[in-house]
């Protein structure tokens, strides 16, 4: 349920959640320019690294308290993966084929694949029929975006949509596995995040002799990537998230993917000169009127069901 708030907290949470959609929205364009200089491996790591220091420092010193139950760690060691791991390093390995901002517009079908996994495979929720629509809009806006009848073969064009694709997906699997097992326990929000992000993290050390160890060509311009996505896309980002999320309520802080193609898209267009075929800004209007659907912002009767 969304809280009560001061004229000041509510400037703090806007400001935030401006925040959060511009940082979110210019992580595609930080890892089309560090994948100048490191592996799609090393984008991956960094921001997982350095997000889960960044939330580890900011848990120690304000002292939050973590989980006792074990149990509740193998939950984060899930969403870890399928929410960190994997589409972290999806994104990074796709954007070797695809434009920043068409990564980025893949990233916003995750509430269509939210509600598919939320429906199917965890039954945390049931979709009416406006909802269903909305579903089968957004599939159809992919279905354009990517285009099969314009590839014979498994090109890296198509393999990187797929690649956004499956990051999407894992995405959603998570948002429906948090509400299906951690969303009813009452951890704090920054230890949450850093729970989400520190094993992610961790993992990552893990495997650094095996991802982490090609050489680099650092420049100012990666390193400053590489830092903004790790500590404020990957860490700080996470709080604003959860701030707005107490304030707003989940259906309200949702909206903000509809601010993240955008910005992704401005900045590949502008920064990176990227330009666009005719069936991907069409898959994608398709994919957001599906988006307005699902999240029940468009309905598809106004009235309203009288209760006995």
């Amino acid at each position: 349920m969304p809280t009560q708030t001061s004229p000041t907290r509510s400037v703090a949470i806007l400001l935030q959640f401006i925040g959060m959609g511009v940082i979110w929205g210019a992580s595609f364009l930080f890892m089309k320019i560090a994948l100048d200089g490191v592996s799609f491996y090393q984008v991956a790591w960094s921001r997982l690294v350095l997000g889960g220091l960044s939330l580890g420092v900011i848990v120690l010193v304000s002292r939050q308290r973590l989980p006792r139950e074990p149990v509740v760690y193998l939950h984060f060691l899930v969403i870890a993966i399928t929410n960190c791991v994997v589409p972290h390093l999806a994104f990074a390995w796709a954007e070797q084929y695809v434009s920043s901002g068409l990564a980025s517009i893949y990233n916003a079908v995750t509430p269509i694949t939210t509600a598919l996994m939320a429906t199917l495979a965890f039954h945390v929720e049931k979709l009416n029929r406006g909802q269903v629509l909305g579903v089968a809009l957004g599939i159809g806006g992919v279905i354009v975006i990517i285009a099969p009848w314009q590839h014979a073969a498994l090109t890296g064009d198509l393999a990187g949509q797929l690649a956004c694709l499956l990051a999407a997906v894992c995405y959603g699997f998570s948002f429906g596995y948090v509400r299906r097992f951690l969303s009813h326990r009452p951890i704090p929000g920054a230890t949450f995040a850093f729970l989400n992000i520190g094993i992610a993290g961790a993992i990552m050390l893990l495997l650094t002799p095996v991802i982490a160890w090609q050489p680099v060509e650092l420049t100012a311009s990666i390193v400053a990537s590489l830092l903004t996505l790790g500590i404020l896309g990957t860490g700080v980002a996470y709080i604003w998230n959860i701030n707005v999320l107490r304030a707003w309520g989940p259906t309200n802080t949702s909206t903000v993917t509809y601010i993240t193609p955008i910005v992704g898209v401005l900045l590949g267009v502008v920064v990176l000169h990227e330009t666009f075929s005719a069936n991907q800004p069409l898959g994608a209007a398709l994919v957001f009127v599906g988006i307005l659907f699902t999240q029940q912002r468009i309905r598809l009767s106004r009235r309203r069901a009288v209760e006995a």
